[in-house]
């Protein structure tokens, strides 16, 4: 009778099969590439791909017949990625990364115009201040338009938040980084503490109405149940915020803005950090028109989307995890005007040197039905 260790024992026999057989048939890829290249053929040929997982498919039992397509998936997978190994074959892309690494300066500019939105104050700005020693700001009006002037050639760098510790992303920003072409040089995550300011003859049981950012009323959602008689009014910024109640004729309106606003615009600081959490953080990308590496850039991101088949996105992770890459951030947002499409925004820890990061970005656009990448950076 059969115990566990007999067929442990019988599994230990299988894998050693299967790792000799395995290892057989990339040396026979090998000999694929090298034919390949001597013949000027490419290495991805997708009409044998499909005939040979639907020939697996055949060849398994009915019951099995799911488990042999994934395991072959992934096998041709590894055997592309071995052939592009031995024909040392990059994609275009790569190949501009690789250019721009050589290209780039070393050291990150001092001094640029960069584009900012909001006014005097706003948080964008502090972030564009810790990034560059003397900058000329560009305010926008909105995001649109930090894009926009980039997108137009008006200014060099433009700062923009994308996530929030709190509150989560931006989600109006990850939507226009479809309608832009652009590359992220840097990011920075900047601590956000939030003040009520008001008139200096505002008491706090006078405010009638509070005026902020959309994210910053998020991130200061428990303390504004305090004012649970007092209207809520977005704007595009919180230094707007600031400035609008500093020109407005009233006294029962307050912003939540930073501190520092309160001292820009002659605001009386009625609470200082009104956040729901102490430990707020906003992180910034820096963003160029420009593909720019600098020294240092061990941060990637990437914008993606999968086919409407089983398992598309399954072997989109499965690279990143072959190759030992760790994603800190994934994300789906859906694409306007169609239905049930989503593009996947990651962003993942990679030197960018590593020949792990470059066989990733050769076999990414090759796993996606479409694909984008928006730069590699470092973070500060």
């Amino acid at each position: 009778m059969s115990n566990i260790e007999d067929y442990r024992k019988n599994i230990d026999n299988i894998d050693k099969e299967i790792v000799e057989k395995l290892e057989e048939r990339m040396r026979v890829a090998e000999n694929i590439a090298k034919f390949k290249q001597d013949n000027n053929l490419p290495v991805i040929d997708i009409i044998r791909e499909r005939e040979k997982l639907e020939e697996i498919t055949e060849m398994a039992s009915d019951d099995m017949a799911s488990y042999a397509r994934i395991l072959y998936n992934t096998i041709m997978e590894m055997s592309k990625d071995h052939q592009r190994k031995i024909t040392n074959q990059d994609t275009p892309l790569v190949k501009s990364i690789k250019a721009a690494l050589e290209e780039t300066p070393k050291v990150f500019p001092t001094k640029a115009t960069v584009a900012c939105q909001g006014v005097e104050g706003a948080y964008s700005q502090q972030a564009c201040d810790k990034l560059f020693r003397m900058p000329k700001i560009m305010y926008m009006k909105n995001f649109n338009g930090v894009f926009a002037a980039i997108d137009q050639g008006l200014c060099q760098y433009g700062i923009l938040p994308v996530e929030n510790s709190t509150a989560g992303s931006v989600n109006q920003i990850y939507d226009l980084m479809l309608k832009y072409n652009f590359y992220v040089v840097k990011s920075v995550k900047l601590k956000i503490d939030h003040s009520l300011l008001a008139k200096k003859e505002t008491r706090k049981e006078d405010i009638k109405e509070i005026v902020s950012h959309e994210q910053a009323i998020m991130q200061c959602d428990d303390y504004l149940k305090a004012f649970p008689n007092a209207k809520i009014t977005i704007c595009e910024n919180t230094a707007e915020a600031a400035k609008m109640v500093a020109e407005s004729e009233r006294n029962d309106i307050a912003a939540l803005a930073s501190y520092s606003c309160g001292k820009l615009y002659g605001l009386s600081c009625l609470q200082e950090a009104v956040q729901d959490n102490g430990n707020n953080y906003t992180r910034f990308i820096c963003i160029s028109k420009k593909l720019e590496i600098y020294p240092g850039a061990d941060k990637t991101s990437l914008m993606l989307v999968v086919s409407h088949t089983p398992g598309s996105l399954y072997n989109v992770l499965a690279r990143f995890n072959a190759l030992g890459i760790n994603i800190f951030k994934l994300e789906s947002r859906p694409l306007p005007q169609r239905d049930f499409d989503y593009m996947f925004y990651f962003d993942i820890d990679s030197e960018v040197h590593s020949e792990e990061f470059v066989r990733l970005i050769n076999q990414l656009e090759e796993l996606s039905h479409e694909f984008k990448y928006l730069g590699s950076y470092m973070e500060i």
